[in-house]
């Protein structure tokens, strides 16, 4: 990293394509503010307006400010030309030049698996999350697993990821340290304490808008080896991740869910549509990343192991046969419990995945 480096991101006028082709004609940022201004214009192709903007001594200014604000917060910037910076994203053209990172470095070279879905999660999605990276963890070598700190199934990716001691990558669209939401401050701080990594962008003088959002979501596709969706509505960010994994030429997949939620419409459509293939098992994952297995690892062992019940659990699943449908009242009488006891209790039999909700606060075995 060299201030010449921060200096291109703060230049106005040139973006993320604009700094990776100046950096891909030059070989450096170094050498870009070394050459001359004939040579950058009708070498390189760039405008003589933003040519003036490069030079402006104002960017190297901000370039001091912000490696001491990096230095205050214990923030790592890396360019796109350091060995640090992770292969996976300098490999497409709208990679950002500069990314600021706090936390484990080394997690950005792992074997990284995006996962992401709607903020409005099920327990069926937060259950796919954790069974699909519970296996994964025992299955795989050196994982990580990138989400972007949102609500529902971006947390639940990073959650099942620190339940199972696998680094986690949370990109988010802010400046660091700041994470957004604040509500998964915390969340954060656990990624940082067990080995992951934030990662960010935007540097410490960026005015924060709504499109930053969608920027982040490059990111997320293009540090992983494959995206993951775990539910999402007909629209919405998940789905322009895909859609951008895609066009990086990374695998896309996609879990199935039921025909009548809402929150399925998104997944359903992208394997019905062929642009995501159907992931019911880590082993599907695996396979289609093309992924190594640990040694000794198996995959039947640790897809089909039995769950485990607490007495109170199964005393409430026994109340269902193979075809029932029940709903709170009938519950409580046929196991005696409250409704605060009992509400946990479903609450733990969907997330396990033996049961799930169903229209009119009714329940079936799954």
């Amino acid at each position: 990293m060299t201030l010449e480096d921060l200096a291109l991101i703060f230049t106005h006028g040139i973006g993320s394509c604009g700094a990776a082709h100046l950096i891909d004609y030059f070989g450096s940022a170094e050498a870009l503010f070394a050459a001359s201004r004939t040579d950058i214009v009708e070498g390189a192709g760039l405008r003589a307006e933003l040519v003036d903007n490069l030079f402006d001594g104002r960017n190297m200014e901000l370039a001091r400010r912000e490696v001491e604000y990096c230095r205050r917060n214990n923030i790592y910037a890396i360019a796109a030309t350091d060995a640090e910076y992770p292969a996976s994203l300098r490999e497409v053209a709208d990679r950002p030049h500069v990314i600021f990172v706090q936390g484990n470095i080394d997690a950005l070279h792992a074997q990284s698996l995006a996962i992401v879905g709607t903020r409005e999660a099920s327990p069926a999605g937060q259950h796919a999350c954790n069974m699909l990276v519970e296996s994964l963890a025992k299955l795989v070598d050196n994982l990580a697993i990138v989400s972007g700190l949102a609500y529902g199934i971006d947390a639940a990716a990073h959650r099942a990821a620190l339940n199972n001691d696998v680094p986690t990558i949370a990109v988010v669209a802010t400046t660091l340290p700041e994470v957004s939401p604040a509500a998964h401050r915390n969340l954060a701080e656990e990624i940082l304490r067990r080995g992951g990594a934030l990662v960010s962008e935007l540097h410490s003088a960026t005015r924060h808008n709504g499109s930053m959002f969608l920027a982040r979501n490059r990111i997320i596709a293009a540090l992983s080896h494959g995206t993951l969706v775990v539910e999402s509505p007909a629209t919405g960010g998940s789905l322009k991740t895909a859609e951008i994994a895609d066009s990086y030429g990374r695998v896309v997949m996609a879990v199935p869910g039921r025909i009548t939620d809402p929150v399925s419409f998104g997944t359903n459509n992208l394997i019905r549509s062929g642009r995501a293939r159907l992931v019911l098992t880590a082993a599907d994952i695996i396979d289609d990343l093309g992924w190594q297995m640990t040694s000794g690892g198996d995959v039947a062992t640790e897809e089909n192991k039995t769950v485990e019940l607490t007495a109170t659990e199964r005393s409430v699943y026994a109340a269902f046969d193979s075809e029932s449908t029940l709903d709170w009242p009938s519950l409580m009488e046929a196991t005696g419990l409250t409704m605060g006891e009992l509400s946990m209790v479903v609450m733990d039999l969907e997330i396990k995945g033996l049961i799930r909700t169903l229209p009119g606060k009714r329940y079936e075995r799954v």
